[in-house]
């Protein structure tokens, strides 16, 4: 099945959100997925925007990163400061 340019979107803000929020507390990939109990190579695929991840991944990230999986996926590139 064929990705739309939305979706490509959506899975490309959650990979930056996830990296820097993360780089932002300062917790390494291992770390991440240690707290988030998925594999160190899977928070890298994640923060690359190779895979798809089901729901519950992102919603074990926002939690071990204690933000919302909202948080996660809000495009915060067109946020004027």
């Amino acid at each position: 099945m064929r990705q739309t340019p939305e979706y490509e979107q959506l899975c490309n803000i959650l990979a930056a959100n996830v990296r820097r929020i993360r780089r932002a507390r300062k917790v390494s990939q291992e770390q991440l997925a240690f707290d988030a109990e998925i594999d160190r190579t899977y928070v890298s695929q994640i923060e690359r925007s190779v895979i798809n991840p089901s729901l519950l991944v992102p919603h074990k990230v926002a939690t071990a990163l204690k933000v919302t999986v909202i948080e996660l996926l809000i495009d915060g590139s067109t946020e004027k400061h």
